[in-house]
């Protein structure tokens, strides 16, 4: 069945589409402007900034089709013509009409107005006509109907083609078009509508009005861009260490073409890192991938280790880099150096192009430093009887694991003597062409030592003993409470089964008061409450209810020695200790 529309009913109806074309934002007129350049913290946040010439439109504005996801605060646009001034900028959701390439009948149909062509339905029967167009409904019609113009409605597009016969205008439904033979090659493309948030920045010209062209630029930090440092640390026989720093960059923030990059060592406060500008146009965040969300198991990791730093940090400076020639060639990132101030050290990289998803690992910096092998043993306190007999069988278990066999930890002592700080980083430890192991390293200043972990030193045994030696009855009387003095010795026998002589440091820490150590030990009480990760309760101080009295009369007490042990010898060092019960 066919429906015949008049003729003159065409001629006296435009077609709704061309309205509504001539209403929204041609994309011929959209721009993007470059990244200049990024300074990317470890912690997923980076400082980016656009810079370039850019076209003008008719208005004297510039219209760009990128929105970035600014940190509160820190959206910054500029013009970098002086005698131009910016007077405004403008996030808003636009339409824009483009181009669309017809991969369907209806694309085709629609993308060829005035064609002429022969249309074969399902029945097998050829239409010859000329495309008057295919109805669709426009937006300003659709606004209208839900009463207002809050919302984004597309053209809704109808289900017919206009084609003009000798009989008229007919009205074929496409769902009835099998196929189509155009008497000429039909035009690949067609028109289509979109909305998108836009950034149109507007300006006061002087006299002579707009240019053609304009330089602006526009700066923020916004999350979506970070760098994982790692090492990889040589060692050799004469006490010098190969240190190379290389940096994985991880992007999930935009296109980066030739743009000069500064990786810092240090992560500043961003105080409303969690808020976005307003002028995101965006009520939430796109969910980043899992090196940038902190409750992933890779981002906790990363925030908890990489992305601190544990030393004091020395004041560095970030500086403007050097102009590269536009016509270079692309030699692939190149370090350049690196300076220092304000508690960031930054190590500048240039000519980095990677785009939006992609992953980049690249070379830093690389050191020899000076090394010396030394054996670390550390012996946490252990619970006082009392607590362990109010313990069960699953927590004897976790306590006898926690106070078994103890052993040594071959350390490397790095001395940093070059300009550079050492940041927090997997380190990986070679020998030559042989892998050692992978130990952490900790935030060094230059200047500094510091240490990492290389493997359990097994060719020297530990044998740790404590007996009680006394008690006190009546020792100690508090706001009328008297208290029970128990005295405690103990011995840890160290025996070296290497070939060679080796550096021990031991500290052993204890529940009481520290009385003596022997054998040149250092003794100290410490502060339990400010002394962080170095008297740290251990697990099983939550299963007792400790009383309130232990505090005012028991403190934290700590036992250092530093000495030497020589091949095939034996040393025993001694302490003593005592606590108040009652």
């Amino acid at each position: 069945m066919r429906i015949v529309i008049p003729t003159i009913w065409m001629l006296c109806t435009s077609f709704p589409l061309s309205r509504a074309v001539a209403q929204v934002e041609p994309a011929a007129s959209l721009t993007r402007m470059p990244i200049k350049e990024v300074t990317i913290f470890k912690d997923g946040h980076a400082f980016v900034v656009h810079q370039g010439r850019v076209p003008v439109d008719a208005k004297g504005r510039v219209v760009l089709d990128r929105l970035p996801t600014p940190v509160l605060g820190t959206f910054w646009p500029y013009s970098a013509d002086r005698d131009v001034k910016l007077t405004a900028v403008t996030a808003s959701r636009r339409r824009v009409h483009g181009e669309q390439t017809a991969i369907d009948l209806r694309g085709l149909l629609e993308a060829n107005p005035g064609a002429v062509v022969d249309l074969v339905d399902l029945d097998g029967k050829t239409i010859s006509g000329r495309i008057r167009g295919l109805p669709a409904r426009p937006v300003d019609e659709l606004q209208a109907m839900e009463g207002g113009a809050g919302v984004d409605p597309m053209p809704t597009k109808g289900g017919i083609v206009l084609l003009e016969t000798d009989q008229g205008v007919l009205a074929l439904p496409l769902d009835r078009v099998r196929s189509a033979n155009f008497k000429t090659s039909p035009a690949p493309k067609y028109g289509s509508e979109s909305f998108r948030n836009l950034l149109t920045l507007a300006f006061s010209w002087p006299e002579a009005g707009p240019r053609r062209e304009i330089e602006v630029g526009m700066a923020y930090v916004q999350k979506g861009l970070r760098w994982i440092p790692s090492y990889k640390v040589t060692i050799g026989g004469t006490g010098k260490a190969r240190v190379q720093l290389q940096a994985t960059l991880v992007n999930e923030l935009g296109d980066l073409e030739d743009v000069t990059a500064n990786l810092v060592v240090g992560v500043p406060t961003f105080a409303f890192k969690g808020t976005v500008d307003p002028m995101a146009l965006q009520q939430t965040v796109a969910q980043l991938g899992a090196y940038f969300d902190p409750q992933s198991a890779s981002g906790y990791a990363m925030s908890n280790a990489i992305m601190s730093q544990v030393s004091d940090r020395e004041n560095s400076r970030l500086r403007a880099d050097e102009a590269r020639a536009n016509l270079a060639p692309d030699l692939g990132p190149e370090v350049t150096g690196s300076e220092k101030d304000e508690d960031l050290f930054v190590f500048t990289v240039k000519r980095v192009t990677l785009k939006k998803g992609e992953r980049m690992v690249l070379p830093v910096a690389e050191y020899e430093l000076g090394y010396r092998d030394v054996y670390v043993l550390d012996l946490p306190f252990a619970p006082p009887m009392e607590v362990r007999a109010n313990v069960n069988d699953a927590q004897q278990r976790e306590l006898a694991r926690l106070l078994g066999a103890p052993h040594f930890m071959h350390v490397l002592r790095l001395a940093n003597s070059s300009r550079e700080p050492l940041t927090t980083a997997p380190a990986l430890i070679a020998s030559g062409d042989r892998v050692l192991g992978q130990g952490m390293m900790s935030y060094t200043a230059p200047g500094a030592e510091c240490d990492l972990a290389l493997t359990t030193a097994v060719d020297i045994k530990v044998e740790k003993s404590d007996k009680e030696t006394g008690r006190v009855p009546a020792a100690l009387t508090v706001d009328g409470s008297t208290y029970l003095r128990v005295d405690l010795q103990g011995n840890i026998a160290i025996t070296n089964r290497r070939d060679d002589p080796v550096d021990i440091e031991v500290k052993r820490s204890i529940l009481g008061h520290a009385d003596a150590a022997g054998q040149l030990g250092k003794l100290a009480m410490v502060n339990a409450y400010e002394e962080g990760s170095a008297v740290s309760q251990p697990p099983w101080w939550g299963w007792y209810g400790w009383p309130g009295w232990w505090g005012a009369v028991n403190g934290v007490g700590q036992f250092t020695w530093k000495t030497r042990v020589e091949p095939g010898k034996r040393l025993a060092l001694t302490y003593k200790w005592h606590y108040f019960w009652r």
